[in-house]
C-alpha cells in the first residue's frame, strides 16, 4: 500500500485494487481565512483525481472542496459513502457530477469490489448534529495486506469494533490540532483567553494520545491540521514555533510538535507505536506493518521550528491575491434591510424545534454593523434591539457583508461558514451552550427535524464504571463517549477529554454547558444524585 500526504486530511492511498482519493482540499476555506499547511498547490491535482474511489469524510469545507471536486476529480469515481441520517452529502456530490456509490452502512465491514480487485472498508459514521454539519467520519482500508485507519478529525466514540473488524491496524492518521474559533473570538481579558487557549491546546494534544492508545497503529501519522492563516487580520493565530507564550497560546500545533509530544508522553516508544512526519507531497510504502519507503518533496524541517515563521511569511506573499480575489466575492455590506431577511431564515426554524429553543432558552445578542437583532428564542422571534433588552446572555458581532453573503447563498450551516472563519466576535455570560450552535447547523426543515428527534431521545445511563473512587455512569451525557477509557478525575472534577466537557461529581453538575447531569456517586456509597 502506498500512501501519499495531499495536504491536511488529505491522503491519496494506492492499493492493487485501485486508489483512494480521501478529502481533497486545497482551495482557501471558511471565507478565505483557512488554507492548507504545508501549501499543497504544486500537487499534480489532475493526477490524484484521476482515482479509482473517492472518499469525503463530511461537509466540513477542509475536507469538502467543490471547486477541487468539480475541476479535477474523475466523476466516474465510486463514491464511499458515509452513513448519514441527512443525505446533504450525497446530494451535494450527485450535484457535482458523481453518480456511482457504495452506501455503507455505519460501523460495518463492507467488500468493495472493483476492476481491479476487492477492498475490505468500514466507515465510521458520527451523527450526532455536534458532529460536522450533520455528520463525521473516519474509514478503514483493508487491501489484504495493509490495514489503514484514515480517522481525520472525527472523533468516534467506541472504537472496539476496529479491532474486532479488522485486528491490527498498521496505519493511523489522525487529527492532533485545534479546528475551532474558541477562545480566539471571545470578548474577554487577553491574559484568560491565552490560559484558555493552553487548555485547548494540551486537550486536543492528550486526545490524540489517546485515540492512539485505543487504536493501537504500528505508525501513527498526525493530520488534519493546523491551517495556515494567511489574511492580515487572521495572521496572528499561527503557532509561529518561537516558543514564546504567544505561540503557546495558539491552539494550532504543528505535526513537529506533536511528535515530539508523543516521544515525550511515552506514546512513540519506537515498537509499538511510531509517529511519522508527512507532509504535502509525502509518500510512504507499507508492507503491512513495515514501512519499506517514505519520500518527501522537500525536508520537512524546511517549514517547521526556526523556518515555520519565514515559511508563512512567504506563503503570506503568496495567497494574498488569491485571498483578495476571494473577497471580491463577497456581498456588499450594503442592500435590502436585513430583519426581514433574517426572519424569513430563522423564524421557521425556531417554529420547528421546541426543544432546541428551549434548551437554548434566552434571546441571544446578533450585532451586524450598526444594527443589533434578537434571536429571541422563547419567543420564536426575530426582531430589532428593544429597550430595557439588558445584555444578552450570549452575543455574536458578524460584519455585515458576511452575514448578506451566507444569506444571499442560501447557507444551511453559519457554523460551516462564518463561525469557522473566525471573522466575527462573540460573548456569553455562562456556560457554552450547545443548542445554539446546533441551530446554527441545522437551517433546513430537514436538519432541524433530525437535530431535534436527536436531542428528544433518552440516554441510556445505566451502565457504570468506576475510575479513582468514584462511581459514574459509562457513557458520556455530551455525546456518549465510554468514560471509561475518555474519563479522567482530578479531585471532584472529572473531564470526558473526547471533547474536554466537565463534570462536578458530588452535584453531577455539568461545568461547561447547560443541562448534560451526570450520575456520580463515591464508590460504596448509596446514590443521591
Amino acid at each position: 500500500m502506498q500512501i501519499t500526504s495531499i495536504g491536511h486530511a488529505g491522503f491519496h492511498i494506492e492499493t492493487a485494487a485501485g486508489s483512494i482519493l480521501c478529502d481533497p482540499w486545497v482551495n482557501p476555506a471558511y471565507f478565505a481565512s483557512w488554507i492548507p499547511f504545508p501549501d499543497n498547490t504544486e500537487l499534480d491535482w489532475k493526477a490524484l483525481g484521476d482515482c479509482d474511489y473517492l472518499y469525503v469524510s463530511h461537509l466540513h469545507r477542509d475536507h469538502y472542496d467543490e471547486q477541487n471536486l468539480i475541476e479535477n476529480v474523475n466523476k466516474d469515481a465510486t463514491v464511499l459513502l458515509p452513513d448519514y441520517p441527512v443525505p446533504d452529502l450525497k446530494r451535494d456530490l450527485e450535484r457535482l457530477g458523481f453518480h456511482t456509490f457504495v452506501e455503507t452502512t455505519d460501523s460495518v465491514k463492507h467488500k468493495v469490489s472493483g476492476p481491479k480487485g476487492d477492498l475490505d472498508v468500514m466507515i465510521i459514521a458520527l451523527r450526532a448534529p455536534a458532529d460536522g454539519p450533520i455528520g463525521d467520519s473516519g474509514i478503514l482500508i483493508d487491501d489484504g495486506e495493509t490495514v489503514v485507519f484514515n480517522m481525520n478529525d472525527a472523533r468516534p466514540v467506541d472504537l472496539d469494533v476496529v479491532r474486532e473488524e479488522f485486528g491490527h491496524v498498521d496505519v493511523h492518521l489522525l487529527q492532533y490540532s485545534g479546528a475551532i474559533w474558541y477562545p480566539m473570538v471571545y470578548d474577554i481579558p487577553r491574559k484568560s483567553k491565552a490560559n484558555f487557549a493552553k487548555q485547548k491546546r494540551q486537550r486536543g494534544m492528550d486526545r490524540a494520545r489517546s485515540y492512539i492508545e485505543q487504536v493501537g497503529a504500528t505508525w501513527v501519522v498526525p493530520s488534519a491540521g493546523p491551517p495556515m492563516f494567511l489574511d492580515d487580520d487572521l495572521y496572528v493565530l499561527n503557532d509561529f514555533n518561537t516558543g514564546s507564550e504567544a505561540d503557546q497560546a495558539s491552539i494550532f500545533p504543528d505535526q513537529a510538535e506533536f511528535l515530539e509530544q508523543m516521544k515525550a508522553h511515552g506514546t512513540d516508544d519506537g515498537v509499538r507505536h511510531r509517529g511519522l512526519m508527512m507532509v504535502s507531497g509525502s509518500t510512504a510504502t507499507f508492507t503491512g506493518s513495515e514501512l519499506n519507503q517514505i519520500e518527501h518533496p522537500y525536508p520537512p524541517e524546511q517549514v517547521f521550528g526556526e523556518n515555520k515563521k519565514p515559511y508563512l511569511d512567504r506563503m503570506k506573499e503568496k495567497f494574498a491575491p488569491i485571498i483578495a480575489a476571494e473577497k471580491a466575492t463577497w456581498a456588499s455590506a450594503d442592500g435590502d434591510p436585513l430583519l426581514p431577511q433574517l426572519k424569513e431564515l430563522f423564524e421557521p426554524i425556531m417554529k420547528q424545534s421546541d426543544l432546541i429553543c428551549d434548551g437554548i432558552g434566552y434571546p441571544v445578542g446578533l450585532v451586524v454593523g450598526d444594527q443589533t437583532f434578537v434571536l429571541d428564542f422563547p419567543r420564536r422571534e426575530v426582531r430589532m434591539k428593544q429597550d430595557g433588552d439588558g445584555k444578552y446572555r450570549y452575543g455574536f458581532r458578524i460584519a455585515p457583508e458576511l452575514v448578506r453573503t451566507v444569506l444571499r447563498d442560501n447557507e444551511p450551516d453559519w457554523v460551516n461558514t462564518i463561525f469557522l472563519s473566525t471573522r466575527f466576535t462573540t460573548w456569553r455570560i455562562g456556560g457554552y451552550n450547545e443548542y445554539l450552535y446546533t441551530f446554527f447547523k441545522c437551517l433546513t426543515d430537514e436538519r432541524i427535524a433530525y437535530a431535534d428527534g436527536w436531542f428528544s431521545e433518552a440516554h441510556d445511563d445505566d451502565a457504570s464504571v468506576e475510575l479513582d473512587g468514584w462511581v459514574i455512569q459509562r457513557r458520556c451525557p455530551h455525546l456518549k463517549a465510554d468514560l471509561g477509557k475518555f474519563g479522567v478525575v482530578e479531585g471532584n472534577k472529572l473531564t470526558c477529554n473526547l471533547h474536554g466537557w466537565e463534570w462536578d461529581l458530588a452535584s453531577g453538575r455539568c461545568l461547561t454547558s447547560k443541562g448534560h447531569e451526570l450520575r456520580a456517586e463515591k464508590a460504596g456509597e448509596s446514590v443521591t444524585s
